[in-house]
């Protein structure tokens, strides 16, 4: 009789189960962690979660090392995700080409002819952009499994070992990027790599902001400001020049907070015909000081305001022109054209072969170190 009564419980309990089965909760920006989970590269991805007491949450996988939502509230309150990107590890995985949110390296930016030397030795790497290397080569470190450590419910500490000759860069490089979410809703990036062997190395995070919450909605009425005097000019494959101007008198002027969309499609200046838009870096007038405001980016519409601070000398302002609505992305809504900006801190654009520029160098017993904070608040 006990026998038959422990076999009926045992097969309630498995009906009630098989018909009752828990349903993962997603997190507040409505990712689902089952969604980021699979095994690539030989390594489980994942997806991790940083909060904080204001309510504001980051979401990052470590395919990548990729920001998957920034959650912040607008001005009446009301959360948005203001970081575009995919709900899946398998669109971030599949799109080609596609760097949302990514940690970038080994080089950000561009390299050129993809090319250049140190110690006389002279270093081919990948052309994948008009006949330069661009963030590292298409298998660069956003393209890699981080493996991951979450220290704590508002701290994630990545570290990569990118081996001797990896998309033809020298030395093996021991990288390790923390993430760390502040308590006044500033979102802390720092990074830090030590090599074997003379290299370059220029690491950066690709961001797509939409200070809306809504990538439908354009980037046009969004106020930049940025603190340069001065910018990298470009040529028609988007490679930096040599040349470093002053933004006086011309439409790269964001020293005075400007509407994005009041001079982006203006192609009668070469500059933004070459870039097909704001896409280019800024000389900072804050010289590595990480308490001084390097750019600010904000929506008026939703109030939502981003300033960014950094150790780095330069900017990348990038206005989304290569967007175009073929992927699809959060919440089925199409990733449309200059539906978001990025603000990549960084050494300037092929500072390997313009050896006047800060240096990108990093050789054996010395440590590469560099940080960034985006910070976030409702503007009054």
């Amino acid at each position: 009789m006990k026998k038959t009564l422990i076999a009926a419980f045992a097969a309630f309990l498995l009906v009630g189960c098989k018909g009752n089965a828990p349903v993962e909760e997603a997190t507040k920006s409505g990712l689902l962690k089952k969604n980021f989970q699979t095994e690539h590269q030989g390594k489980q991805t994942d997806l991790y979660v940083l909060t904080n007491a204001s309510g504001m949450e980051v979401c990052i996988t470590n395919y990548g090392g990729r920001i998957a939502s920034i959650l912040v509230p607008d001005k009446d309150g009301k959360m948005r995700d203001v970081s575009v990107g995919f709900e899946s590890i398998k669109d971030h995985i599949s799109v080609a080409g596609n760097n949302y949110g990514a940690l970038i390296g080994r080089y950000g930016n561009r390299i050129g002819n993809g090319t250049f030397e140190i110690d006389g030795v002279k270093y081919d790497l990948p052309k994948n952009n008009y006949g330069h290397t661009l963030h590292g080569g298409d298998n660069g470190f956003h393209t890699v499994v981080w493996d991951a450590k979450q220290v704590d419910n508002s701290t994630l500490e990545l570290t990569y070992l990118s081996k001797d000759g990896e998309e033809g860069f020298p030395g093996n490089l021991t990288c390790k990027v923390v993430y760390h979410l502040g308590a006044d809703n500033d979102l802390h990036i720092k990074y830090e790599a030590e090599t074997d062997k003379p290299t370059v190395v220029n690491l950066t995070n690709h961001c797509y902001f939409n200070m809306d919450g809504d990538v439908a909605v354009k980037n046009s009425d969004w106020v930049l400001y940025l603190n340069a005097d001065q910018y990298t000019p470009v040529d028609s494959t988007f490679m930096t020049t040599g040349e470093i101007l002053t933004v006086e008198g011309t439409d790269m002027d964001f020293r005075t907070p400007t509407v994005i969309g009041k001079r982006i499609d203006n192609f009668e200046f070469d500059q933004l015909k070459n870039g097909k838009g704001y896409d280019h870096n800024w000389v900072l007038n804050t010289k590595g000081d990480i308490t001084k405001v390097a750019a600010t980016l904000e929506s008026p519409a939703s109030g939502i305001a981003m300033d960014v601070f950094t150790t780095e000398p330069g900017v990348q302002f990038y206005a989304g022109n290569f967007m175009d609505g073929k992927d699809t992305g959060k919440k089925g809504v199409p990733n449309g054209h200059r539906g978001a900006v990025c603000l990549e801190t960084q050494k300037y654009p092929d500072t390997p072969n313009k050896k006047d520029w800060p240096s990108t160098e990093l050789r054996p017993g010395e440590k590469y170190t560099t940080e960034t904070i985006y910070k976030f608040y409702v503007k009054k």
